[in-house]
């Protein structure tokens, strides 16, 4: 292959680091360090970031390999090997973070890194200590055991035996039975696995609490934001955009929601409706996985030389697995694979709109990893998440003009779906970041306690919101089906913040295309060489703290919908 990489595809398991030779090397950084020479600082942190992306790579195929085959025993042992690697390779770095941050040589150091970094490594450092070792290695375990739960669900629908992912196609099947028996058959699965769900997540918020008051934090809720790596806002300035969400977004989106309700013939709306609540009918794509890359390659050279290379280089090098399959982990996702300087995407088509999105959303991540795959220090090759998921999304809307190629006469419904579903995203979002940190809050609440929790942020965020008679999410369980809030916990506000800012380059491609463009590019050049609002404002974006944020893009969305 062009690139002398695996064809990750069917490439095996990746072999687990030589621990022994690991340790050896970061002994001899230290030791090199220590000679008190100014001129070894600079080679020896340039040795270090080159294993710190040989190590990082490691850790990426072993996840691809996982989650591509969740059934396969040998990927499960990998992961699982992996997860019992990763503190000591985490207490390893956090050495040297903390002999970088507290250099004499910081100054000198900064002027060829940035101090972006120093910044980052000093939150790094609140976030771990040898003696929380054993509880990081028990959360990865049970993050892994709920992701092979729920890729573990077969559910016999419609004459197929499909997994979760497979079964969402049916979200926006134009017969309201059809989509009636698929959320019933969803919920009876996975409220039969109810208990392993209530038991997973109160041990992880037990251990998680624990992690944080043997480091010294007064919650968990504290070293969640240390471990997002939030440099630059706190919870405080979280929670005034969560009240702006309510006092802006949430009116608009109940509005979208009871128009489509009428739109579609239904009195009660239900949540087995809620995937036509942007649209009437749902459009699909007009082909299948191949058709839609063949596409995507033709649109994207379409919008922009640089892109079109990027997307065939993607395909070229088979550097996407996309299609949902048994045993396939669901969701998507995008991962760098910093040796080699390419990313590689993961999704699970089942050909419905979605798929579309998702592929734009994902490609986005990965042209702002290859946009910055030269970048001197590892930690800037991806920013800090909210900043991560403007390129992603914001590719969403600036790939808007080429939708007819996907979706023939369907491509305006999808537009109008795609921004519809957005402000209906917006309450989601900031209902489940609320929600996780009343988890936090109360990490000795019973399962039956934090089901009433989030009925709470249904009440405040989702108006909505009906169950009709699927029992257990009625009962306040709707939320044990977010992946993020088992495996990354207080990720999901970034989608929003993120979203925010997206819409504003959304709104922009109107009156300026090529300007919003290159100001895109631009931001996906930078990576994470800052932190959010210092990336956001610079790509001529208004941060979603900041008053006028939110108004500006509703009422441009309002003018879009006629609402």
């Amino acid at each position: 292959m062009a690139l002398g990489m695996p064809q990750l595809i069917d490439a095996g398991i990746p072999a687990a680091p030589d621990m022994d030779a690991v340790a050896q090397r970061y002994r001899a950084f230290e030791q090199s360090l220590q000679s008190g020479s100014p001129a070894t600082w600079l080679p020896t942190f340039r040795a270090w970031d080159e294993l710190r992306r040989e190590l990082d790579t490691w850790s990426s195929l072993t996840h691809v390999r996982f989650t591509q085959d969740t059934r396969d025993a040998a990927a499960r042992a990998a992961v699982d090997r992996r997860d019992e690697l990763e503190p000591t390779l985490t207490g390893f770095d956090i050495d040297l973070k903390r002999r970088f941050v507290t250099s004499s040589e910081r100054s000198s150091l900064a002027a060829n890194l940035g101090d972006h970094a120093f910044r980052l490594w000093e939150t790094d450092l609140s976030t771990f200590d040898p003696v929380v070792e054993p509880d990081l290695i028990a959360e990865s375990k049970l993050g892994s055991e709920y992701t092979q739960l729920l890729a573990g669900i077969q559910v016999d629908f419609d004459g197929e035996s499909l997994n979760l992912s497979a079964l969402g196609r049916y979200g926006s099947d134009p017969d309201r039975s059809r989509r009636h028996g698929a959320a019933t058959a969803k919920w009876n699965a996975l409220g039969g696995r109810g208990a392993e769900l209530d038991r997973i997540f109160d041990e992880l918020v037990h251990v998680r609490d624990g992690i944080a008051r043997k480091l010294g934090f007064a919650s968990f809720t504290e070293l969640g934001y240390a471990r997002m790596q939030r440099v630059d806002y706190d919870r405080a300035a979280v929670e005034r955009y969560r009240d702006a969400v309510v006092a802006e977004v949430v009116p608009l989106a109940n509005a979208i929601a009871q128009r489509a309700a009428k739109r579609h013939g239904i009195a009660h709306l239900a949540l087995w409706d809620e995937q036509l609540l942007a649209a009437a009918p749902s459009p699909r794509p007009l082909g299948d996985a191949r058709w839609i890359m063949d596409r995507t390659i033709e649109s994207f050279a379409d919008l922009d030389p640089r892109l079109g290379e990027f997307v065939r280089m993607m395909d070229g090098n088979e550097l996407t697995d996309l299609v949902a399959r048994a045993g396939k982990a669901g969701g998507g996702y995008c991962t760098k694979l910093a040796s080699y300087g390419v990313p590689f995407i993961f999704t699970n088509f089942n050909g419905t709109k979605g798929d579309i999105t998702v592929l734009m959303h994902e490609l986005g991540h990965a042209f702002q990893g290859y946009s910055s795959r030269n970048q001197p220090v590892i930690d800037y090759l991806t920013p800090t998440l909210e900043s991560a998921e403007v390129h992603s999304m914001s590719l969403e809307y600036l790939t808007w003009p080429f939708m007819e190629r996907f979706f023939g006469d369907g491509a305006q419904t999808y537009r109008e779906s795609h921004l519809s579903e957005a402000l209906l995203f917006l309450p989601y979002g900031v209902a489940v970041d609320h929600f996780q940190h009343l988890i936090y809050e109360h990490p000795n609440a019973t399962p039956a306690e934090r089901h009433a929790m989030w009925q709470s942020m249904e009440r405040r965020y989702l108006p909505w919101r009906n169950y009709g008679d699927l029992e257990r999410p009625a009962q306040g369980a709707f939320w044990q089906g977010q992946t993020h809030i088992y495996r990354v916990p207080f990720y999901y506000i970034d989608y929003t913040l993120a979203l925010c800012c997206a819409l504003q380059m959304w709104a922009s491609s109107y009156d300026d295309p090529s300007g919003t463009l290159e100001r895109y590019v631009a931001l996906c050049a930078r990576g994470g060489e800052a932190a959010f609002r210092n990336l956001i404002t610079s790509a001529g974006l208004t941060s979603p703290f900041d008053p006028g944020a939110l108004s500006r893009v509703v009422a441009r969305a309002k003018d879009v919908l006629g609402a």
